[in-house]
């Protein structure tokens, strides 16, 4: 690839786009992961009575398959299902592909935040998913006040976007 072809950072609304593109893949994913798990289950995997229960592996399998979706894009061409229709690429500050190392610190970083869901039980699920929501959009903010418009995640993992084309 030449120096031409990948020397723009990203403008902020094609990533914002590109990362509601990958939110539609994401669903789709976490859509049939559950139902694979509620064949596999034979339909037990969440059971409702008094209180609803949900298997105990059943959120981290969803967890590990999301994260697992996108460091494999990461490392297969650097690019999401969404990223690759906005033409943006992630690269190691240089330029270069990411290493395993920058997409796992990648994908755990920009997770972090969904740490604000323990909330849930001692303020309620609508509190604990608006300040998740509020999380997100400050790491994503924060490429509006940093140089090459870097978000915190690609700060830790020494990552940037850029648009390709």
């Amino acid at each position: 690839m030449t120096a031409t072809t990948m020397n723009v950072i990203c403008p902020l609304w094609r990533r914002w786009i590109a990362l509601v593109y990958d939110l539609v893949a994401v669903l789709a994913i976490v859509m049939v992961v559950g139902l694979i798990c509620q064949l596999a289950t034979g339909g037990r995997l969440i059971t409702a009575g008094a209180q609803v229960h949900i298997a105990w592996w059943y959120q981290p399998l969803q967890g590990i398959v999301v994260a697992t979706y996108f460091v494999l894009s990461w490392l297969r061409g650097g690019q999401t299902l969404g990223m690759r229709s906005w033409r943006i690429r992630v690269t190691a500050g240089d330029g270069d592909p990411l290493s395993l190392r920058q997409a796992m610190i990648r994908v755990l970083v920009a997770s972090l935040p969904l740490l604000l869901l323990l909330l849930a039980p001692a303020f309620g699920l609508n509190v604990a998913l608006w300040t998740l929501a509020a999380g997100w959009i400050v790491w994503l903010l924060a490429a509006q006040f940093v140089p090459r418009r870097r978000t915190v995640y690609d700060l830790a993992a020494g990552t940037e976007i850029r648009r390709i084309g």
